[in-house]
């Protein structure tokens, strides 16, 4: 496909107006080293990451190319060759892919850690005192970028099992299992807590298995294919499928790859049939609330002032939800909320970019931030945790449209 499209959609080609540095060229670059015209070289490997994976170009593009399966498949590319060196490199990969984000209760230890050096005042003390001055300079910008851990993780705050009220009387009309994932189990417990009592008011039996993996999101994204296919696997065995009308997911870009199973587990035996039922079965919190009906809630809202709302790239562009979250933010009586120019261009989080691409990054936060401005709101609601944390660091007061629905909930209790 060749018709450019595309172009304007892409945050990197609009930055720098160069051809590789888009869609279309990204593709003629992937093209040109499946027919063996050029070899996939350090230039191919720096370019590849230099994609934000946002696909806007997917929701652009007249002939419907899905480009993820091209950009998944171009960075593993690159990892098997090994092209991108660097002993730095390697022992981050490694400490991130294969250990933390492949062991849940480790990584719930490293968290508790976090948060119990977090809660001490310890960090702003050593802020304030310029300690971290003296780290290397990519620690040194890390750490302000560290979320904020929640006082719980979501194993404590959300039961195995939890009935919507009722029940004894009458069956739930649907039941579903509820994803806690990873980074969302850590610092957003709280928004998977405010998910569960959602559906619980929307008559949802919410069954959480335990000690949930990773989605592997992460993984294919950069390049560690074998890995994305293993926590697939994982997350599809956690879960009774017969039993389930579904499986709700609040986190817009691990919802885009846990919908991609089928895709990922194609070739294996045991599980591709699992895998095509999986993927019918994930639903996007607010798709499965349009889907079912939303429960409009009896109280009005506590006054937020007039806020707005972000798109996350994966929820929009990869999962195709848009007015669902929209129609969540309408259903809550007194919330006012305006929309946000641009809201479906990439605010620059885009999984780990900031952390890679922190100057490109910075630029994509800074433009959504005018806009946010622009606007005059209080507030932003977005529904991915990426997002959220980019936009605090921005220094706008976030939350998700789940959240605000949850609390207009509770306010039904109270009166």
């Amino acid at each position: 496909m060749h018709c450019g499209m595309c172009l304007p959609t892409c945050p990197t080609y609009v930055e720098t107006k160069v051809e590789r540095n888009s869609p279309r060229g990204r593709i003629a670059l992937m093209r040109a080293i499946a027919d063996g015209d050029l070899q996939a070289g350090k230039a191919f490997a720096e370019e590849m990451y230099y994609c934000l994976g946002c696909l806007a170009c997917q929701t652009a593009c007249p002939a419907g190319v899905h480009y993820v399966e091209l950009f998944e498949a171009a960075r593993a590319e690159v990892e098997d060759q090994q092209v991108l060196r660097g002993t730095e490199r390697r022992f981050w990969r490694w400490l991130t892919l294969e250990v933390l984000f492949m062991r849940p209760r480790l990584l719930r230890t490293v968290g508790a850690l976090l948060r119990l050096w977090q809660s001490t005042g310890l960090d702003r003390v050593l802020r304030r005192w310029k300690f971290f001055g003296l780290l290397p300079r990519r620690l040194r910008e890390l750490e302000p970028m560290a979320p904020k851990m929640s006082p719980a993780f979501s194993d404590t705050v959300i039961a195995p099992v939890e009935l919507p009220p009722g029940s004894v009387e009458k069956a739930a009309r649907f039941r579903v299992g509820l994803l806690t994932g990873c980074v969302q189990d850590l610092a957003f417990a709280e928004v998977n807590r405010d998910t569960a009592d959602v559906l619980l008011a929307n008559d949802c039996e919410v069954i959480t298995p335990r000690d949930q993996s990773c989605c592997g999101s992460l993984h294919a994204h950069n390049g560690a294919v074998e890995l994305a296919q293993e926590l697939a696997r994982r997350q599809i065995d956690a879960f009774d499928l017969e039993n389930l009308d579904a499986i709700i997911t609040n986190a817009g870009g691990c919802g885009s790859h846990l919908k991609s199973y089928s895709h990922l587990l194609a070739d294996d035996p045991q599980y591709a049939a699992r895998a095509q039922q999986w993927d019918a079965k994930v639903k996007d919190i607010h798709e499965w609330l349009a889907q079912i009906g939303i429960r409009r809630p009896a109280m009005e809202a506590e006054d937020w002032g007039l806020g707005t709302y972000h798109e996350s790239c994966h929820l929009c562009h990869g999962q195709k939800v848009t007015s669902a979250p929209r129609r969540v933010l309408d259903a809550i009586p007194g919330l006012q909320w305006t929309e946000l120019p641009e809201s479906n261009w990439c605010c620059g989080s885009a999984g780990i970019y900031n952390i890679t691409q922190p100057e490109q990054s910075k630029k994509l936060l800074e433009r959504k931030m005018g806009h946010v401005r622009d606007t005059g709101a209080a507030w932003v609601a977005t529904s991915n945790p990426g997002c959220h944390l980019q936009l605090q660091n921005g220094g706008a007061k976030v939350t998700q449209p789940v959240s605000l629905l949850a609390q207009a909930y509770r306010a039904e209790k109270k009166a």
